[in-house]
């Protein structure tokens, strides 16, 4: 299938991490792009460069998500330019860690936005653009924070959990369509995310067993294409996941606080 034939990927949170990496993937598939994040600076200079690389069609749209109606404004977007869209990547979201009553309620509650009600808006505002495709798919980044309750990371874990039951709930809905969807679950990647959360704690722990971004985004979207319902990337990750299932939770969290402790 040619460039001109495809329709467009649109990436939430493209402009660094998985989402960048996720970019490149699906550009080295000659996927025309539309990248969304809050910083235009980068998402210009990943545009141009995918541009060169690939000589795919990207367009950019900075934008705050986790502000009320980013999501509509998305759509509008998608629409006035006459996008055809296949491909929906929820990617964008962030973690706060921390004493969940020493936390700020604001930083919690702009989390949840972002990582739940964001994935909600554009799944439900996109769906019927979706389904004019003969084929389309939504992959929604979760993480194997979402099989666990994690002290410190109360909220973040619950965000998570929350994507991986809507997103197998959304795939049998939508099992009839065109649509596929699919739940990817990473651990630990050598993101910004840590930083971002104020995780001081994982520094260490790093370098030691961080998977890289472009191996997670190919991973990722080899599922997608492959119609998986739910994919948790590495074996030490997938071990974790089981274990969370068999040993007691009390076991569980109390090991997770020890590793996240403040």
């Amino acid at each position: 299938m040619s460039e001109t034939t495809k329709p467009y990927a649109l990436i939430t949170g493209a402009s660094k991490g998985i989402g960048k990496s996720i970019a490149s993937e699906l550009a080295k598939q000659r996927y025309p792009l539309l990248l969304v994040a809050r910083s235009g600076e980068e998402l210009k200079v990943l545009s141009d460069d995918l541009q060169i690389k690939y000589g795919i069609s990207t367009a950019v749209l900075p934008i705050d998500l986790s502000i009320n109606g980013a999501s509509q404004k998305v759509t509008e977007w998608i629409k006035v330019n006459n996008y055809p869209v296949g491909i929906l990547v929820n990617n964008a979201g962030y973690g706060v860690w921390g004493d969940f009553s020493r936390s700020s309620l604001s930083d919690q509650l702009g989390m949840m936005q972002l990582n739940m009600n964001v994935v909600v808006e554009l799944s439900h505002l996109l769906v019927p653009l979706l389904s004019q495709e003969k084929q389309a798919y939504i992959l929604n980044i979760s993480s194997t924070a979402a099989y666990q309750a994690v002290p410190t990371l109360a909220v973040y874990s619950a965000t998570k959990a929350f994507v991986l039951s809507f997103t197998r709930a959304l795939r049998f809905e939508l099992a009839p369509t065109s649509i596929s969807v699919t739940c990817f679950s990473p651990g630990p990647v050598a993101t910004g995310f840590a930083a971002r959360a104020g995780l001081s704690a994982l520094n260490k722990m790093a370098e030691k067993f961080n998977m890289q971004p472009d191996e997670v985004a190919k991973m990722a979207v080899k599922a997608m294409f492959s119609k998986k319902s739910e994919v948790i990337p590495g074996f030490t990750n997938i071990i974790s996941v089981y274990a969370n299932r068999i040993l007691p939770k009390a076991f569980i969290e109390k090991t997770a606080a020890g590793i996240y402790k403040i």
